[in-house]
Formats: structure tokens, sequence, C-alpha cells
């Protein structure tokens, strides 16, 4: 244990103490019903409270008053909840909106959107990553190094927050040859215990330590934790033979939190059935697929007052099943997440880029690009396809946005839809890898 991780641990501890010790029940209730499972009276209790509630407060769920049960409500996309953002916040959050946390995400499906919440709702976000964290060993004040695209101005976080939380920002616009040899040289100086990234972050970081030969035993990683897309199983063996250990597969989104994680060794992800109630609908429509089938993955979170979100289509797909135990429990797993593999990019110099470079530059377009798509033609040829006002949009200022990251000599030609094609899938991607160099 490094001492940084003790005194913030300790920290964390007296200052939850001092206000009734709020966030440990959160934490210690949140993974013990997802190791022991919900009674099937909890969520159907919840989905009813959260129904009843939404119907009293919500302007735009007040037109289902006579609705009886969950699959009266209608599924919403991104772009379903952006057309009436203003109609789904709770009347009870009118006036301190303004205060509301912000979960801002554009997603791998290329559709900006926005999720309000109040402070209950945050709580359970953080203690709800800590929970799956703890039940694969993680520590309260562990060192993490996360992987992001950090945007000064955008999200990256101040040094005093930096320091707090013991967290250290690792960008990773760039992920060729000698971006990933600073990124491992920050690895090892600063003693990070927790690599927290994205799973495509990892296939190019696992490729390079394999490739390079790099000597992590005198690194201080205890754990890596893969988020967003699927990882690959090439990857996962990788971490394990360069590291000694498993990396832990979780499944989440910006929006709701992490809904699903590995536990342990175990080849599927368990569902957090606490704070959140899980559909399996068909690809091309809104009936329930049969345990076992292939379907899109449907969310109602149970804890969101202040923006509803009921029968929120994540865009991912996967196949699903729910056992009851002898104790009458519901347990619920992922076997298979699928729907945002195949979308690394490489820029003009062939260095990979991340999914969530695309992700990122969308969020601050949020009203006017309603979606974007990146295609990868050739090694220097780009399409971005866009769905948006055409009346408001800058096209200089978007493609820049892309050049940035593509290199100055990418030929990027940008075409106007009205729709974005949904993928085989069922999804729709913001971006898709075209060029044979790279298939």
């Amino acid at each position: 244990m490094q001492a940084g991780e003790i005194l913030r641990r300790t920290a964390f501890q007296m200052l939850d103490k001092l206000h009734g010790g709020k966030l440990e029940k959160i934490k210690t209730v949140n993974k013990r019903e997802i190791v022991e499972g919900v009674t099937q009276e909890y969520g159907k209790r919840r989905v009813e409270m959260l129904l009843d509630y939404a119907k009293k407060h919500s302007p735009y769920y007040k037109e289902y008053q006579n609705a009886c049960s969950l699959q009266d409500f209608p599924v919403m996309t991104k772009m379903k909840y952006n057309e009436n953002k203003d109609q789904i916040l709770c009347d009870t959050f009118w006036e301190n909106k303004d205060s509301l946390f912000q979960l801002k995400t554009s997603g791998s499906t290329g559709a900006p959107f926005t999720v309000l919440c109040d402070g209950d709702k945050m709580n359970r976000v953080n203690m709800n990553f800590i929970s799956f964290m703890e039940l694969n060993g993680f520590r309260m004040g562990m060192k993490r190094g996360e992987f992001r695209v950090w945007i000064p101005g955008k999200n990256v976080i101040s040094k005093w927050k930096s320091f707090k939380n013991n967290l250290i920002m690792i960008d990773i616009s760039n992920m060729g040859d000698e971006a990933l040899e600073k990124i491992c040289e920050k690895i090892r100086k600063d003693r990070i215990q927790v690599l927290v990234a994205y799973s495509s972050a990892l296939t190019v970081l696992m490729d390079y330590l394999k490739r390079k030969q790099v000597d992590v035993k005198k690194w201080d990683v205890e754990m890596v934790f893969a988020m967003g897309e699927a990882l690959p199983q090439k990857t996962y063996d990788l971490i394990k033979e360069i590291f000694g250990f498993y990396g832990i597969r979780s499944y989440g989104n910006n929006e709701n939190g992490f809904l699903a994680c590995q536990v342990g060794d175990e080849n599927r992800y368990t569902v957090d059935l606490y704070n959140f109630y899980i559909e399996m609908l068909s690809l091309d429509s809104d009936e329930p697929v049969k345990p076992g089938e292939l379907g899109r993955i449907v969310v109602t979170d149970l804890y969101n007052k202040a923006f509803p979100m009921i029968r929120y289509d994540t865009g991912d797909t996967g196949i699903y099943e729910e056992i009851i135990d002898e104790k009458g429990r519901k347990h619920g797993y992922f076997t298979e997440i699928y729907g945002r593999r195949g979308s690394m990019m490489y820029n003009c110099k062939g260095e990979p880029l991340s999914i969530h470079v695309f992700m990122n530059v969308l969020i601050d377009m949020e009203g006017i690009v309603h979606q974007a798509k990146c295609i990868q033609w050739e090694k220097t040829r780009y399409e971005l396809l866009l769905n948006a006002e055409r009346s408001k949009i800058n096209e200089k200022e978007v493609v820049d946005s892309y050049r940035k990251y593509l290199g100055d000599d990418a030929q990027i030609d940008v075409t106007y839809v009205e729709e974005i094609p949904i993928e085989a899938s069922g999804k729709r991607m913001v971006c898709v890898q075209k060029c044979p160099d790279y298939l």
C-alpha cells in the first residue's frame, strides 16, 4: 500500500462519517445487492415508484397517466431525449436546474447528449463505480490512472480534485509509439496502481507492451479496469500474460453509470439490479427477445429523479439472462455485449486513435450536430457524415475539429444526411473503419 492511498481512504471515511456515513451505506448496500441479488419484490416496487413519480412530476410522462406497466411507456433514444429534454425534466427540480449535475456524452452512437441528475443520483453513480471496483480487489484511495481524451476547459479536472481523488489524467488523443512510450513512463514514474481505460485504448497499450517487451515488474499496477466497448479476448489474455492478473471487464455509460461488471474471474458481466432494471428487445421491434437471444439493451434507471430515464435504448446489443436463486433473489448477467467493436481509427501517420476522440469532438456541438459518423476509406481519406442543423453549423470549424486528430494531410469530405445509417448490429457508430490497409 502507498501512503497516499491510506491517507485518502482515512480522509474519505472521516468526512463521510461527519455526514452520517451516507456514501458508505450506499456502497455497502450496492455491493451486497450485486453479490446476493435483489428480491423480486424490490425490482417491481422500485419500477412502480419511478413510474408513479414520473407521471406526477415530468411533463413528458404526464401524458402517460393511463400507463399501467413499464411496457406501456415508450422506448427512448438519445434523439428522443434531446427532442424532449425540457419536458422530461421533473418540476421538482425546475427552480434549481442550474445546480444539477451534468452527465455529458456523445456516446459511440454519435448523438451528443446531456443527462441532468441531482446529488443523490450522482452519489450513486460514484459509489456504483467504487462498488464494482472493490468487488474486484480495489482499495479506496488507490492511485488511478484514467485514460481519456482530456480537453482543457471541457473535462480536464483541477489539480486539487486530481490530488484529492488520487487520480492521474492520461491523455489518449494520440496513441502512436512515441505517445505510448511517454504514457508508460508516466505510469511507472507516478506509481499508478490502477489503470482505468476504454477497451480500445487497452488493446493498443497491451499490444505496445508486448511488441516492445516493456518491463512492467517495477510498475505499481495492481488492477486494470476496462470500460466502454467489449474487451477483446486477445487483450484480456495479454493483460494476464503481462501483469500476472486478469483485467476487469465492465459495461456502462456516462448517462447512467456502470451497469454491469465482471466479478472475479467469471466469464460474464454481473448486472447491478439494485440501481437498474434491464429489458432486452428485438433488433427490429420493441418486442422482448427470448432468454439467450441477441437483443437491444434497454435500461430503466431506478434513481434519477431529476431526469427520469425510463426504457432507455442504450444503442448496445447483447445476450442477457436472469436467474432466481434458491433464496428467491434475482441475478442478472450479460453473457455477451456487442456494439462497439471494429471502431478503431488511424490518423494520416498510421497511428491509432481512440473512438473517444470522435465522441469528445461531438460534445461541444450538442444542439447543432444531431449525429455524426467518420468513415476512413483510405489512409488519408475520410468521409464525415453529418445529421446537423445546416443553418447553424460552421462546417470549417467541424472539419478542423476532426483534422486536429486525423492530421493536416487528411482529406475530409463532408456529406449531409437526414439520418445516420444503422449498422447490421442495430447500432449507429460514431466512426467506422473501411480502409483495406487496416482491415
